[in-house]
């Protein structure tokens, strides 16, 4: 055997053979039949013990690249077949589709010093005393049951709890049995996809919009059609008639902060029923709302059946818990619960439980009471202060966890610099399809209140330090 082990920086001498021997075997440099050297004289040429060599030879033998004959020595399997390497080789290529999905984010490590991510809620003041004695007592073991298979439906406790709050708090008049678990918006869209869409068929978002939905559904084979949106909200008459799915937030529209009005929302639940289409209603974050009543969402004004309605937990708790439901007509639920079984069978058992407690016992209504003050400060002292720039305007908003506004100008080469300047904000282009409207969107749960002055001056003074 003529083939060079290096034990150079590794610790796990043992593995290390076993990997480069079977490397050698597997692109032929050590052939089938080939003598491998005794254990003794391999022991004593890579200065290891000798047990060291024998383990190695002992895992090869027993996955069948190697066997021993008795007086003769070890061999390499005669019958393997090698597999010579070559740099043309490529593996094997996922469906062209998947080549137009931007990579996952990068993790936003180190933090930067002024943080204007949009929707994100502030996690230093999540209840971690709170949720850590809900989850305790429900890892005892008298709840082994949570440690199991659960229902990809929710567990009916928490299912109770979510029909509950959306009824109070958004007049979403639904039965338990008409909600699935989710674990978010994502989740949502992809599995009303599944139900209802083929490959081919045609989906409308609106542009400008978040993203991750009309990527999820553009890579199941579904032609996504962006629309635009004006004051009122998407424009309905520009939704393509053979369009079968349409994902909308009227209630805080996703970048621009606008809502939906009466007339636009009742055009849009007509042209669903004229056209059989479903409109998939996200409402992301409206438990934030700082004037007035939350509007009445398109579920509460459907009668026919027309409306998936969204929420998530990852705006008002966390995005790590992964929490999030739908709540559906009755003809879909079955054949939703039925695509949750088959893509992940069903959300953490024991985040959920806690979360139906922490519901049940009101935490999960002060919390919101308390963030809601919190955020309200900061949505007026941003939006006071992004006011006084003189190369943006405010759009008006009045509800969630970002503000945003609009420039004659492209900032794109501001958003760059400011972020090497350590502020992180985006710009409207980052969530636009078609046209490109410029403009920058500013998050404020992620940074402090007494961080969004300092901020935006930073931000003033590499506006004013270049070209906008």
């Amino acid at each position: 055997m003529d083939v060079h082990i290096d034990l150079t920086g590794t610790r796990g001498h043992r593995d290390a053979i076993y990997r480069q021997l079977r490397a050698a075997i597997l692109d032929g440099r050590i052939r089938p039949g080939e003598a491998l050297p005794p254990t003794r004289e391999l022991a004593q040429r890579l200065a290891v013990s000798r047990t060291t060599v024998s383990a190695a030879y002992d895992r090869l033998t027993a996955e069948g690249f190697l066997a021993g004959r008795v007086g003769a020595g070890t061999f390499v399997t005669a019958s393997f077949q090698t597999r010579p390497a070559s740099s043309s080789v490529s593996g094997v290529r996922p469906l062209p589709e998947w080549d137009a999905v931007p990579a996952p984010p990068a993790p936003f490590a180190p933090a930067p010093e002024f943080d204007f991510r949009p929707g994100v809620p502030d996690l230093t003041r999540f209840p971690f005393d709170t949720w850590r004695r809900l989850v305790t007592q429900r890892l005892r073991a008298g709840q082994a049951d949570l440690m199991t298979y659960g229902d990809p439906q929710g567990l009916a406790v928490l299912r109770d709890q979510i029909a509950r709050h959306v009824g109070v708090s958004r007049d979403v008049r639904a039965s338990a049995a008409q909600v699935v678990v989710t674990a978010g918006a994502q989740q949502t869209t992809d599995l009303v996809g599944r139900v209802l869409l083929r490959p081919g068929d045609v989906a409308a978002v609106e542009d400008p919009g978040y993203p991750p939905p009309r990527l999820v559904l553009a890579a199941r084979g579904v032609r996504v059609a962006p629309v635009p949106v004006d004051a009122q909200g998407i424009v309905v008459s520009a939704i393509p008639a053979e369009a079968r799915l349409v994902y909308v937030t009227p209630s805080h529209q996703y970048p621009l902060g606008l809502s939906m009005s009466l007339e636009r929302r009742l055009e849009l639940l007509d042209w669903a029923e004229r056209h059989d289409a479903v409109l998939v209603e996200d409402d992301y974050d409206t438990e934030f709302r700082y004037t007035g009543r939350p509007l009445e969402p398109l579920y509460s004004l459907d009668s026919r059946g027309r409306v998936v309605y969204v929420g998530s937990f990852s705006k008002v708790l966390s995005p790590a818990l992964r929490l999030g439901f739908l709540v559906a007509p009755p003809s879909l639920v079955p054949a939703l619960v039925k695509a949750r079984y088959l893509t992940d069978w069903h959300a953490p058992n024991v985040e959920q439980a806690a979360l139906a407690a922490f519901m049940a016992e009101g935490g999960f209504a002060r919390h919101v009471r308390r963030m809601r003050k919190v955020y309200r400060e900061r949505h007026e002292l941003l939006s006071s202060l992004v006011g006084e720039l003189s190369f943006l305007r405010l759009l008006p908003s009045s509800a969630g966890l970002h503000v945003s506004a609009v420039s004659s100008v492209d900032l794109s080469s501001l958003v760059r610099r400011a972020r090497r300047a350590g502020v992180r904000l985006y710009s409207l282009g980052d969530f636009a399809v078609g046209e490109r409207r410029h403009g920058l969107v500013f998050g404020y749960g992620a940074v402090a209140t007494e961080r969004i002055g300092p901020g935006l001056a930073r931000l003033r003074e590499l506006a004013d330090g270049g070209a906008a």
